[in-house]
């Protein structure tokens, strides 16, 4: 199985977001450039997280985008259900396949995906972010952190 770049891209934002002191915040651009990738596609994935409520951008002075509880106890299983979608890891349909009727692979891809996903299940965005993965997010190349205003 193989995740989507913007998958890829999301899980990685939210970690880096998910090793924030509390007083630290990180704008999507600061996210980019930590993550070395364009801020149009830093912006594509940090919307959809927050419309799944993993993150929360943060208006005014001092603003910024911070990780939900929500998204620290995120399943990563699920975060990677819904980055990915619905797809399944072979087409038969487009352009339809002859073998449609009589074929055991789909049924085997599908299960194999599944497992993917239920080996991602038990994980939390707080897991990932557990050392010795933390230090690292947190040294990410990037400008340094603003400190949001209390």
């Amino acid at each position: 199985m193989r995740l989507t770049k913007f998958t890829d891209l999301a899980l990685r934002s939210v970690m880096r977001l998910a090793v924030c002191a509390d007083d630290e915040v990180l704008t999507t651009r600061e996210v980019a450039e930590a993550m070395d990738v364009r801020h149009t596609h830093a912006a594509k994935a940090i919307t959809r997280l927050q419309h799944l409520g993993v993150v929360e951008a943060r208006r005014g002075r001092g603003g910024g985008l911070v990780v939900t509880d929500f998204g620290r106890r995120a399943s990563v299983g699920w975060l990677v259900r819904e980055l990915e979608g619905e797809e399944e890891v072979v087409s038969c349909d487009d352009p339809p396949c002859p073998l449609r009727g009589a074929c055991r692979l789909r049924r085997a891809l599908r299960d194999a995906q599944e497992a993917f996903y239920a080996t991602l299940d038990p994980l939390t965005v707080a897991d990932l972010v557990a050392s010795p993965t933390g230090p690292v997010l947190v040294s990410l190349a990037g400008p340094p952190p603003r400190q949001g205003v209390s």
